[in-house]
């Protein structure tokens, strides 16, 4: 069983298309997969056809209930995300033990899963540190552009940080490129960089530009429910693959 953050301090990497499909890839290869958005913009949410859920993460997180688990498909659950997340940052500064909240949430459903995956808010506050110190892994989207991993120093000393005081199991499983267009020279360069900075965490697989992607979160639905035969749904499900496979 393995607890994954999927997270960048940055918006607009591929994130939440990532946690989506990833999620519902493991699904699709018979893994039991609990998705649980901590993002106040609940977009996870909505790109699974969840929207203005009646409950969601931020009452467990503000009053300790049990999580409202969702189920969307075959071996495919959710935990929905509110709008009232964004009170959640300041809520959590007063709270005793704010950075293990999520973790202590996690534990009586966690033998429920083969993968339990949290999709991240675009920023280093409380809830992603909630999350990292809840999971065993973490997944790094980079969009495949020039300024993709600048403040990535300051990501990975954070995430250093939380690893020394909150969770010594904690590991970067890998990293993977987003908005991938292999036609582009300048692409090439910027992966030979990052391969430079994070050597073998970097994954052989890179998710492809591809519209299927963004046309199947409009739609409610993972790339493999809207489109299977597209270059989305074929490069997700690779990238399953070598998650698996590596970690």
């Amino acid at each position: 069983m393995k607890i994954i953050a999927i997270l960048n301090h940055k918006g607009g990497t591929g994130k939440t298309t990532s946690s989506l499909n990833i999620g519902a890839g493991l699904a699709k290869i018979n893994k039991k997969v609990l998705l649980i958005d901590i993002d106040p913009q609940t977009n996870l949410s909505e790109g699974l056809g969840v929207r203005g859920a009646e409950r969601s993460i931020y009452q467990s997180i503000k009053e300790g209930v049990d999580l409202p688990i969702l189920n969307i498909t075959k071996n495919l659950d959710l935990v929905p995300a509110s709008v009232d997340l964004l009170g959640a940052e300041l809520e959590l500064v007063s709270q005793f033990g704010r950075e293990t909240i999520i973790k202590k949430l996690l534990k009586p459903v966690k033998g429920n899963y083969d993968y339990i995956i949290l999709d991240c808010p675009p920023a280093m506050g409380m809830l992603t540190v909630n999350a990292i110190v809840a999971s065993d892994k973490l997944l790094i989207p980079l969009e495949a552009e020039f300024y993709s991993y600048t403040g990535i120093d300051k990501l990975v000393e954070i995430i250093h940080k939380v690893k020394e005081n909150y969770n010594e199991n904690l590991t970067i499983g890998g990293v993977f490129l987003t908005k991938y267009n292999a036609q582009r020279s300048l692409t090439e360069k910027i992966k030979t960089s990052i391969a430079g900075y994070f050597g073998d965490k970097l994954f052989d697989t890179a998710i492809r530009v591809n519209v299927s992607l963004s046309e199947a979160q409009l739609n409610g639905k993972s790339i493999f429910d809207y489109e299977p035969t597209s270059n989305g749904a074929k490069d997700y499900l690779d990238l399953v693959n070598e998650i698996t496979a590596k970690i």
